[in-house]
Order: structure tokens, then C-alpha cells, then sequence
């Protein structure tokens, strides 16, 4: 199979960097399955339903989501129809949404799609380890799901790194989000999982993370609060991580993907 993640989409410099490069590589790579996280997606904070609806309409097969998920309210609504969109799985019993689900992709193959949010140096939520544990031993890779792929949002590159290995062998990527900074470390574990610690954001680099800069800047030199972050407007670098896999689903091939922007290109020469 072939599959691409997407990083974080951050305002709209990131939502029309999807809309430009993602359809024509899903068919220039004939892709099988694309996940998109779009956490930040809307004014950089959340996502409404008709950015969600764009995204599936680009070429997304699934939009993640992370610690921002239910920053526009209506979200706690649209998330339990809408079977594309999933929130952290290890939110509190009782939250609206969905954690993971088994998606069918474009040429019939099922895949395993699960969120998931760190706890370190973020708000605690339930064990991501005991939560992802559960998934997989539910829906296992060769058995319940030709592909699995775990979406790690998290603040500290440790912990996203510890759950690779935690499910290496046993996912076919697992990808961290949050950070919005890409990572120089793709790979194929020892045990066959793809990872990347981060795969960086959909968004303008000339920025504090995707926000405009005079902001972050004013509060970190003043300590003083001040207006709200705003996504940075201008043109955006698509961030994201292909990945092929073998017929046991594990990972045979993986490489970045940075294209436009500020940041310098990489695609996978496997493809191109």
C-alpha cells in the first residue's frame, strides 16, 4: 500500500497548501490511503465541519485531530456523523467522537487509522500506551487490518519516540504531530514501523510555529498578555510522510515530504 500523512494544517496559507498539492499527488502517486491532521486548520485553532468537508473533497481519506480538537464548538457536534474525522482516543469516557476506526481504502484495503495525545508537558488524558495497546490487540495488523497507522500527538519527542517502539511490529506508521517542526529522522524500526517523530506542519515557516510573529514575540520579550495568536499568512510548505508497505503491512519504504514554502523540497524517490 501506499500511504501519505499529512502534518498539521495551520490556517489558511496551510488549507490552500492542500488544496494545491494534495490532489494532484494523490494521482501522480497513485496513492491508496491519505491522512490529514487538521487540528489547527481553522484560524489555527480547531476545525469546522466545512474545512473537514474541503479536506475529504482534496483527497483526504481520514482529518485527525489532537489538544485543539474541540476548540470550535461545533465540532462537538459534527464529529459523531462525520466517520472521517477522529479525535484523540484517549480523551475521557463520555467525549464526543471517535478515537480510531477501520477505513476501506481506495483499492479495497482496510486500514487502521488511531489518534492518540501524549501526556507529557500537556493536559493529562488517559495512558496513550494502554489505549493504543487496546486498538491494536482489537484490530491487529495481518489479521484485522491490511495497514495501521497512529497519529501521536504530543509535546515531547521521548514520549512519541517510546510509543513507536512500543508498537513496533505491529503498526505500519507510527507518526507524531503537535510540534510543527519537521524531524530529520524517518525510519523503519527494527520490528518493520515506519516513524517519524514529527512530520511537521502545513503552514507558513516564517512564523513561531505557524503564528504570526509579532505576537509570540511580544509575550515571550514582555511577558505581558496581548491579542490572540493568528496564523501566519504567507505561502506554506507541505509537510508530510509517505510510506509503503509490504504485504504483511509492515513498512518496506519511507521518506519526507516538503514541497513549496520556505523549507527545502523532499519527495520520495521511490515514487518520483
Amino acid at each position: 500500500m501506499r500511504l501519505l500523512f499529512v502534518g498539521d494544517i495551520v490556517g489558511r496559507s496551510g488549507r490552500a497548501a492542500l488544496a494545491t498539492h494534495l490532489p494532484d499527488l494523490r494521482r501522480r502517486w497513485s496513492l491508496d490511503f491519505v491522512i490529514v491532521n487538521g487540528e489547527n486548520a481553522a484560524g489555527g485553532f480547531g476545525l469546522t465541519e466545512s474545512i473537514c468537508d474541503d479536506f475529504l473533497a482534496a483527497g483526504a481519506d481520514c482529518v485527525t485531530l489532537g489538544n485543539h480538537a474541540f476548540d470550535q464548538r461545533e465540532a462537538l457536534v459534527f464529529i459523531d456523523r462525520q466517520e472521517r474525522l477522529i479525535r484523540p482516543i484517549n480523551y475521557p469516557p463520555g467525549t464526543p467522537g471517535r478515537g480510531a476506526y477501520l477505513y476501506e481504502g481506495a483499492n479495497g484495503h482496510r486500514v487502521l487509522v488511531c489518534n492518540v495525545l501524549g501526556r507529557v508537558f500537556m493536559d493529562a488524558m488517559d495512558d496513550p500506551f494502554a489505549a493504543v495497546e487496546r486498538e491494536i490487540a482489537a484490530c491487529p495488523l495481518g489479521a484485522g487490518c491490511d495497514a495501521a497507522v497512529f497519529d501521536v500527538h504530543a509535546e515531547a519527542s521521548s514520549e512519541k519516540q517510546a510509543i513507536g517502539h512500543f508498537l513496533d511490529g505491529r503498526a505500519s506508521l507510527v507518526v507524531g504531530t503537535h510540534t510543527h517542526v519537521p524531524t530529520a529522522d524517518a525510519q523503519i524500526l527494527a520490528h518493520g514501523t515506519a516513524f517519524q517523530t514529527d512530520a511537521g506542519m502545513t503552514g507558513d515557516y516564517d512564523s513561531v510555529i505557524g503564528m504570526d510573529k509579532e505576537e509570540p514575540l511580544r509575550r515571550f520579550t514582555r511577558k505581558t498578555p496581548g491579542s490572540r495568536f493568528e496564523p501566519a499568512d504567507g505561502a506554506a510548505t507541505f509537510c508530510a510522510v509517505a510510506v509503503e508497505t509490504g504485504p504483511d503491512g509492515l513498512a518496506a519504504k519511507i521518506a519526507p515530504v516538503r514541497l513549496g514554502g520556505r523549507l527545502a523540497e523532499a519527495v520520495p524517490a521511490f515514487w518520483d
